[in-house]
């Protein structure tokens, strides 16, 4: 489980704990942080590609990664919520 959650341990490191947590009871959030580190994998074979395509392939990998991250970083402020039971009345 560590090599497919390393990547968003490492960028969110202040985190780490709740990414470790999440990523325990979370199949959902291991797959993104799995889908995480290998956008970003793309993203750093793209940069220094020489095929002709390279610029847009890394432009919309560099978007990806991004959109990836915000995902996880929505979750683990979703996780983060302290949920109060409602009065009975």
């Amino acid at each position: 489980m560590r090599h497919e959650i390393g990547f968003a341990r490492r960028c969110f490191a202040a985190r780490v704990a709740l990414v470790d947590e999440l990523a325990a009871r979370d199949e959902g959030f291991r797959d993104l942080c799995c889908d995480f580190a290998t956008a970003d994998e793309l993203r750093q074979a793209w940069e220094t590609s020489t095929e002709p395509e390279r610029d847009e392939r890394h432009a919309e990998c560099v978007e990806l990664v991004e959109s990836l991250r915000a995902e996880i970083e929505a979750a683990l402020d979703n996780a983060s919520v302290v949920r109060f039971p409602r009065p009975r009345h």
